[in-house]
């Protein structure tokens, strides 16, 4: 019942001028694997933080997913403009047409230096303040217009990253490649064009947090349900999610939209133009027009 609407995020977020794209795991029964239960991948894409949709895979990995299944290189293949994401020899076709601009992710960048610091290297306590400063302006700046937000970078954030490139390459060259802080080191300075493009740019996050976040959800869902029953139902499961994870960007009760939306999708009383307007953030707002009318 909830296909199209399915296929109308889709849309909606290939459309999108930013796209973030990450992926969270999924264990499904495999009745054809030895092993009985293969992992398989939920692929989450949000379009300017406005929506998300999640795409099944029966695999993480690039290459070996069944047919009919779409994997991110095919996904983003249909996409122009901004693509958030981390450093993943996954993306690495992607990235290679000009029709696609890499956007880095500055947590998975932030992360290597936290591991250094716990593993009790304390050099790693000048990058991870860089980058408190840096999440500072983006705190102060949430609410600004991209125009502003990108005058705030250019004044804070930009000196503060310099310093940050300039300190990673003076130890890049003097710390072996596979410590922690050197491993650290070598991500940023290696992605440092991907990762500093949000100082060019206001309406550009500095993140891909927002996808991380929507992943909660699925990580609950493995701890009760353990597993998916096969692939079929991998690709249900990313439909539910998909209107779930929406719902909560729109910040719509998925309880009250699902009573209201699945009786009606199955009376079949929908024509097929009328499908986008039952979108959670176009839903949400039609209440608020009917609510307000009602006054």
């Amino acid at each position: 019942l909830l296909r199209p609407i399915w296929h109308r995020l889709i849309a909606a977020v290939l459309g999108a001028d930013v796209l973030h794209v990450d992926s969270t795991s999924l264990p499904v029964k495999d009745k054809d694997s030895t092993k009985g239960i293969v992992t398989g991948a939920l692929w989450g894409y949000v379009g300017d933080q406005d929506y998300a949709v999640y795409l099944y895979t029966s695999t993480g990995k690039k290459l070996g997913q069944r047919e009919g299944e779409i994997g991110p290189e095919d996904f983003l293949g249909a996409r122009k403009g901004y693509v958030v994401a981390d450093a993943s020899n996954l993306f690495d076709v992607t990235f290679k047409s000009s029709e696609r601009i890499e956007v880095g992710c500055n947590m998975h960048a932030r992360r290597g230096f936290v591991k250094a610091l716990d593993a009790g290297d304390l050099r790693a306590s000048v990058p991870i303040s860089a980058f408190k400063a840096l999440y500072d302006v983006e705190a102060d700046s949430a609410d600004m217009t991209p125009e502003m937000r990108l005058r705030e970078r250019q004044r804070r954030s930009k000196p503060v990253y310099d310093e940050l490139l300039q300190w990673c390459q003076t130890y890049q060259s003097l710390e072996p490649p596979k410590s922690m802080l050197g491993t650290a080191v070598q991500y940023l300075v290696n992605q440092r064009v991907a990762l500093t493009r949000f100082l060019d740019d206001g309406g550009l996050p500095i993140d891909n947090g927002i996808v991380e976040r929507l992943h909660r959800r699925p990580a609950v869902g493995r701890r009760n349900f353990l597993f998916a029953g096969s692939h079929v139902a991998g690709e249900r499961a990313a439909i539910a999610y998909s209107v779930l994870a929406s719902c909560a960007l729109a910040e719509v009760d998925p309880i009250e939209y699902l009573a209201d939306l699945l009786p009606r999708l199955a009376r079949g009383t929908f024509t097929a133009h009328e499908f986008s307007a039952m979108l959670p953030d176009a839903w949400k707002a039609a209440r608020a027009t009917a609510a307000a009318d009602g006054m």
